[in-house]
């Protein structure tokens, strides 16, 4: 037989588990569209967003990475790799963008020679 101690125990553990599986961003608008990420270590990569976990673990289907320069790692090339359906580990993700929407543009503190 439990006692009254043993109760409020298993509800305070009940309310934690309520307040983790919260997640701090609502990726449901994101479902089904194209995403850029960018991951802890500079590499990018692009594709149509399939699902995600409140840890912001991604899924991403018609990936695309973007490679860096050899010489530069924190400058890109032109160059991309196609790698398919990824699973994107969420504490190496620093940065999601939807790819709609999204415009480059030049660095106003860089002086234009």
């Amino acid at each position: 037989m439990a006692s009254s101690g043993d109760k409020s125990k298993n509800s305070q553990s009940d309310n934690k588990e309520k307040k983790r599986k919260e997640s701090i961003l609502d990726l449901s608008k994101y479902l089904e569209k194209n995403i850029r990420v960018k991951f802890a270590g500079g590499r990018e990569a692009a594709g149509i967003l399939k699902g995600y976990d409140p840890l912001l673990n991604l899924v991403l289907d018609n990936t695309t990475e973007y490679l860096r320069d050899p010489d530069d790692p924190y400058k890109l090339v032109e160059d991309t790799r196609p790698l398919g359906l990824v699973v994107c580990r969420g504490t190496s993700v620093v940065l999601i963008c939807p790819v709609d929407g999204m415009e480059s543009i030049q660095n106003p503190f860089i002086s234009q020679e």
